[in-house]
């Protein structure tokens, strides 16, 4: 295997930054007031919203249509909580766009398109490149030199240096660090909880490729933060090891406590709960994330995990701890379905409550719950699914199994032979099911 990158091209690299840092006495990246965030889902919306709340000239960019109408009637383009009322907040200093040239007189552009997985692990940069593309087209027509570009999206490491800044280069006819700047701000939040997530972080990230750059956007956070965060500043390659660093060892913290839950479990008297309290009092690990329940899920932790593993692959090595992370956490779904299996047989009902990865979303990519209802469906189970959130209307996923309308009902359903409780939904922590049905809990709730 080679490594990730030539020595000389480290070097090069190297010299680079600090030569653009020597010359560019002509470069100054402006006081940020004028933001355009590409692509108003999830995250991108949030962004937006809370930057224009927080003062800040916001246009939103987004080929949907229907989200830049939302948008610019005030309404939010997304289902998250606060999300509505941050729109309103700001709504004076916020307008949506389909047409990138929305943005050429922007000061900074953050761009936040989907970056799907791969099969060998690393994301797909096709999305970011076009949102990037046409931001540096409108941009250049424009004339508006000094412009930040600031990538929100994770990337593989090595995307920034290798693809996303030689292209920005060609697409401007200009020359990063000298006639604009280019940063690395990936965010690390929850769904949720993405609008005090982004107002309230631990930690603010950001790869610069020089430090003007990342002297801007750092000014930018320290008018937007509500809180004082830990402001990190690095090169583009440790950023983007760092976003992938973090999620990674959050997920094989999850999987150690899933492990130790299997164990548990074939230990006559072991409490895992109690076990857990005990290991977070050790203040060298602490409580977060430990806590008895099932496998990780959603939109980040799974594929940030494998994109470590893919990344130390990229350098001839390997990430054994990243790659039991994600063994441990595939093992824990199916045992879960092991166990669901032998309590029942074809034919016989299941109830699945909490579809969603985790309370607060309706997002289900990869969750406990979903990965159990298809299972249990396609070994000839009748499978009953209920979420708070999730629904047929934003998860289509859901129309493969029959919907259980009010889970208080299951006190009355003999017929229902086992429930699973997957995502730890407040509203069920009152939940009776009929005496003949067998309930599966894995939180202290």
């Amino acid at each position: 295997m080679s490594p990730c990158w030539p020595v000389d091209f480290r070097v090069a690299s190297f010299l680079t930054h600090e030569i653009a840092t020597i010359v560019s006495a002509d470069f100054i990246v402006k006081s940020i007031k004028s933001i355009s965030v590409f692509g108003l889902g999830k995250l991108g919306a949030c962004i937006a919203a809370t930057f224009a709340q927080r003062g800040f000239d916001v246009v939103g960019i987004d080929i949907d249509a229907e989200k830049v109408r939302r948008v610019n009637e005030g309404l939010a383009p997304v289902q998250e909580p606060l999300l509505a009322e941050t729109i309103s907040a700001g709504h004076a200093r916020l307008r949506a766009s389909s047409d990138a040239r929305a943005a050429a007189g922007t000061d900074a552009s953050f761009f936040i398109p989907p970056s799907p997985s791969l099969p060998n692990g690393s994301f797909s940069n096709e999305y970011l490149l076009r949102a990037m593309q046409s931001a540096a087209q409108a941009v250049r027509e424009a004339g508006n030199k000094n412009h930040l570009f600031v990538c929100n999206s994770t990337t593989t490491p090595g995307t920034m240096d290798s693809v996303l800044i030689p292209m920005l280069e060609e697409e401007t006819g200009w020359v990063c660090g000298q006639d604009f700047g280019v940063c690395y701000n990936p965010e690390f939040i929850a769904l949720g909880n993405v609008i005090n997530g982004l107002l309230e972080p631990d930690m603010v990230l950001i790869g610069e490729s020089d430090a003007q750059s990342g002297a801007a956007l750092e000014e930018l956070y320290r008018k937007y933060n509500r809180n004082k965060p830990h402001i990190a500043r690095m090169s583009l390659m440790s950023g983007e090891l760092t976003k992938i660093s973090v999620n990674s060892f959050i997920t094989m913290k999850i999987s150690f406590t899933n492990q130790l839950r299997l164990i548990a479990e074939k230990c006559p008297q072991a409490d895992i709960h109690a076990i857990l309290d005990a290991i977070g009092s050790d203040s060298r690990i602490g409580r977060k994330y430990l806590r008895a329940g099932l496998s990780f899920g959603g939109p980040c932790f799974p594929r940030d995990n494998r994109l470590l593993a893919y990344a130390a692959k990229r350098c001839g090595l390997r990430a054994p701890l990243a790659e039991a992370s994600d063994l441990v956490n595939e093992m824990t779904k199916e045992r879960l379905l092991e166990t669901v299996t032998d309590l029942t047989k074809p034919k016989d009902t299941v109830a699945v409550l909490g579809l969603a990865y985790k309370p607060d979303t309706w997002i289900v990519e990869e969750s406990a719950g979903l990965h159990l209802a298809q299972s249990l469906h396609r070994n000839g189970r009748n499978v009953l699914v209920h979420d708070y959130a999730a629904n047929r209307s934003n998860s289509p996923s859901l129309f493969e199994f029959g919907v259980l309308d009010d889970p208080k009902t299951l006190r009355e359903r003999a017929d229902v032979k086992v429930v699973v409780l997957c995502c730890p939904w407040p509203g069920y922590a009152a939940l009776e099911v009929h005496r003949a049905t067998k309930l599966l809990a894995f939180w202290r709730m």
